[in-house]
C-alpha cells in the first residue's frame, strides 16, 4: 500500500478502508530517541480527526497471550490508536460493518516497541492482538470512554484470522466463551447505508 509522510508521519492505508498504519518519525542520538505519537491538529490536515478521550495501557506476561476480538457497540463505539511501548505484537482489524463490501475481512499489523508503528482501528471493526514476546506493553487511545454494557467480544478463531501462533493462546475467560462471528449479529452499518 501507499506509503506518505506527512508532518513527521508516514501514513500508510491497508486492504481496510479506514484503517491505518502510522509510524511517527523517530529523531534519535547516543541517548535515545525523541517522536511525536499523536498531533491532533498536524493529522487533522491528513483527515484524521479524532477525539481522543481515554488512553489505555495493558501488560501481558506471556507470549502468545491473545486479547480480543472486541468491540463497543453504538452509540458508544471507539476508535482506537494502537501502539506498543514494549515487546511487540501482532495487532488485528475485522471489518464488521454490514453493508461493507470488505465485511468479515481482516488486516494484521506487527507492532513492537522497536519498529514504532501504530494502527489506527476505526469504529465498525473489531480489534485483538497477539503477543509475539513476554512482558509486553500495549499503550492506546480511545475516542470513546469504556461502557462494559456495550462491549461485545468475537471468538479469536472464527474470523479466519492467521494470527501465526505456536500451540495454544493464553486468554481470559471472556475471550474463550466468545461466541464465533457466524453467530454474530453486527450493530454496525457501513456510512451511508440504513
Amino acid at each position: 500500500m501507499p506509503i506518505e509522510l506527512k508532518l513527521g508521519m508516514k501514513i500508510e492505508k491497508t486492504a481496510l478502508p479506514g484503517v491505518l498504519v502510522l509510524t511517527p518519525v523517530r529523531l534519535g542520538d547516543a541517548r535515545g530517541f525523541f517522536s511525536e505519537s499523536w498531533n491532533r491538529r498536524r493529522l487533522a490536515e491528513y483527515g484524521i480527526d479524532l477525539d481522543f478521550v481515554q488512553d489505555n495501557h495493558s501488560l501481558s506476561i506471556a507470549s502468545g497471550t491473545l486479547r480480543g476480538l472486541h468491540y463497543q457497540a453504538p452509540p458508544y463505539a471507539q476508535d482506537k490508536l494502537v501502539r506498543c511501548g514494549r515487546g511487540a505484537l501482532f495487532d488485528v482489524a475485522v471489518d464488521i460493518r454490514k453493508g461493507s463490501s470488505t465485511y468479515g475481512s481482516w488486516v494484521g499489523v506487527e507492532l513492537s516497541a522497536e519498529n514504532g508503528r501504530q494502527v489506527l482501528v476505526p469504529k465498525g471493526f473489531l480489534h485483538g492482538f497477539v503477543t509475539r514476546a513476554p512482558n509486553t506493553e500495549v499503550l492506546y487511545k480511545c475516542s470513546n470512554y469504556y461502557v462494559p454494557d456495550s462491549s461485545g467480544t468475537v471468538r479469536w478463531d472464527s474470523c479466519g484470522i492467521a494470527w501465526y501462533l505456536e500451540g495454544r493462546p493464553v486468554l481470559s475467560e471472556t475471550d474463550a466463551a466468545a461466541p464465533a462471528f457466524a453467530e454474530f449479529d453486527s450493530p454496525f452499518v457501513r456510512e451511508g447505508e440504513a
